[in-house]
């Protein structure tokens, strides 16, 4: 955010709804302009947030300049989304070349109405594959999570390596990807 009017000391307030306030860091950006940045956490269990409030927001900021002078307006739209969780568990350890591997996992979400996290399904969920000497996963399939959140799949195993699941998200729901589970293969 940036304000035009002349003064050489700039505060600005984040908040959300009129009542929320947390200052703003602001930076001189040139004559009579700052560029100010503030961070406001939502924590669910303090809050009143609801499920159906994940989404786009509208951003509005405020600044009061020295002189007392209150500017605002609405600038941006940022995403607001519940927290995700995955698990993953590659079977057997180790596995015989060639024979069949079973990769489970769950994904779950923050369940702003209950404070508790609950099942995710029928989201698509990548199964991705790195190689034990290399940094980079390839995606082997995509799996739909089951209505309970649940993922189940087999693959023929080839190589040594990391399995992992990786949720991409949603417009309401944060992306995230469980570590790698080793498999060695014999």
């Amino acid at each position: 955010m940036a304000t035009t009017r002349p003064s050489r000391q700039v505060t600005a307030l984040a908040g959300l709804f009129n009542y929320y306030w947390k200052p703003a860091t602001c930076k001189s950006a040139g004559k009579s302009r700052y560029s100010c940045k503030a961070t406001l956490t939502i924590d669910p269990r303090a809050e009143w947030f609801r499920n159906e409030q994940a989404g786009t927001w509208k951003v509005h900021a405020q600044a009061f300049g020295k002189d007392g002078d209150l500017y605002g307006d609405y600038y941006s739209t940022v995403p607001v989304k519940r927290a995700a969780n995955l698990t993953v568990d590659a079977a057997p350890e180790p596995v015989t070349k060639d024979k069949k591997l079973t990769i489970t996992g769950k994904l779950i979400r923050a369940g702003w109405n209950t404070n508790k996290y609950t099942n995710y399904g029928s989201q698509p969920v990548r199964l991705e594959f790195r190689k034990k000497n290399s940094t980079v996963y390839t995606t082997v399939k995509t799996v739909k999570a089951s209505a309970s959140g649940g993922l189940k799949t087999t693959v023929k195993a080839v190589s040594d390596g990391y399995w992992r699941w990786n949720f991409t998200g949603t417009s309401t729901t944060a992306a995230v990807a469980t570590a790698g589970d080793y498999v060695d293969v014999r």
